[in-house]
């Protein structure tokens, strides 16, 4: 008879030494939550970050989610089969078909990325070799054999992100070297060209510049607004309408002279064939906990790439443990996107949850893979604090 399992659930609230400030939010502590799976010795970590203003969960909407979970019945499937067989399996039903779970992204992300951890754990792999796309994949036809804890090599740039906490100037004197750069839009349209055209100035004609608008532009200032932005030198503006603006959107790329990449509008396969289909974008912004998991989220560059569509890799901002590295390890499987988010924990918590904590080289602005099985981390003692309850 399979093994019952355990799980641990913490809400992670951590303060940051510095807000982060965008025209959707302003965020002074982490909003996580943190699922600790352990089943025949072996534990596995998952995250989640949920957002309303992004997929309409919150933490508390979690919470309650996951306890009409029956995590005996997951725990039974989980180790009712060899765990190599999994992968493949995951692959081709997804995960909500293989466990039987029902819920939104957010609390399938966090079921997920934990079930990912604790099957690299037990076998002895990183758990980005468990994904779609990854050389090496287990699972992969004449890979069973194919396992081991060797660590994948190679490094990724990452993009650097103004937000409206930090002054320009400062900006470009602290944050290089530069590979891309993102800017939060503010309410002052001018402030925001200013800024483009500085940086363009600073960096040189090659470096990709995007202004993220977090859906606070109207239809009818759109088109304008774009203009003036390109005008200055901006390359792509980012989910700059309401969610689901697919008529303005369509409009705004072919009046606009901008490329438009979206994000909080495309959470889902279904979002991001209307967005195909309403030719209402050029780039999606895939971050793993908004669009339910590594999985989902390494289907997601598939089905861009397929359509002829650019991607890059995103974040959560505050993001503190297993969701961190599950994003980058996707990452590693699709070096054609556009860019890769790293995210600031190294800036803005002084202490982190899991050991060892993510790592961005700084001098570089490059991300190395996470060495180990699974993602790499544990749970540090002090994360005891933010533990919630046993289920």
């Amino acid at each position: 008879m399979p093994e019952a399992g355990r799980a641990r659930l913490y809400h992670v609230e951590l303060p940051m030494r510095t807000s982060f400030d965008h025209p959707a939010a302003r965020r002074r502590t982490s909003d996580s939550l943190l699922l600790s799976l352990s089943v025949g010795g072996v534990t596995g970590l998952g995250e989640c970050a949920p957002r309303s203003y992004v997929t309409g969960e919150t933490t508390a909407s979690v919470r309650t989610a996951l306890q009409r979970v029956d995590l005996p019945a997951l725990f039974a499937r989980l180790t009712g089969r060899p765990p190599q067989e999994w992968p493949g399996l995951l692959h081709r039903l997804g995960f909500a078909r293989c466990f039987g779970v029902d819920g939104g992204n957010n609390l399938l992300c966090l079921l997920e990325t934990a079930v990912l951890d604790w099957l690299g754990r037990r076998l002895g792999v990183p758990a980005g070799r468990l994904l779609p796309g990854t050389p090496g994949m287990v699972g992969t036809p004449g890979m069973a054999g194919a396992l081991g804890g060797e660590r994948e090599t190679g490094t990724l740039p990452v993009s650097q992100v103004l937000d409206l906490s930090l002054e320009t100037d400062e900006f470009l004197a602290t944050r290089g070297p530069f590979h891309f750069v993102k800017i939060k839009a503010s309410d002052d349209l001018e402030r925001d060209a200013r800024t483009v055209r500085t940086i363009r100035e600073k960096l040189g004609d090659d470096l990709p510049i995007m202004v993220d608008a977090n859906m606070s532009w109207t239809a009818a200032e759109a088109i304008g607004h774009a203009r003036r932005l390109r005008t200055a030198g901006v390359d792509y503006v980012e989910e700059p309408l309401p969610k689901g603006s697919w008529e303005g959107l369509r409009a705004l790329r072919r009046d606009g002279a901008v490329r438009v990449m979206l994000d909080e509008s495309v959470c889902t396969s279904r979002d991001a064939r209307n967005a195909i289909a309403a030719e209402a974008c050029d780039a999606f912004n895939i971050r793993v906990s908004k669009n339910g998991g590594p999985l989902p989220a390494a289907r997601l560059a598939a089905q861009a790439r397929e359509h002829g569509l650019r991607f890059q890799f995103g974040v959560q901002v505050a993001e503190v443990g297993p969701l961190i590295n599950a994003g980058r390890a996707v990452a590693f499987g699709h070096p054609d996107a556009i860019t890769v988010e790293a995210g600031q924990s190294d800036r803005f918590f002084p202490e982190m949850v899991v050991v060892p904590p993510p790592a961005v080289d700084r001098h570089s602005n490059t991300l190395a893979p996470a060495a180990g099985s699974g993602w790499g981390m544990e749970l540090a003692d002090h994360a005891e604090r933010w533990a919630v309850s046993d289920l």
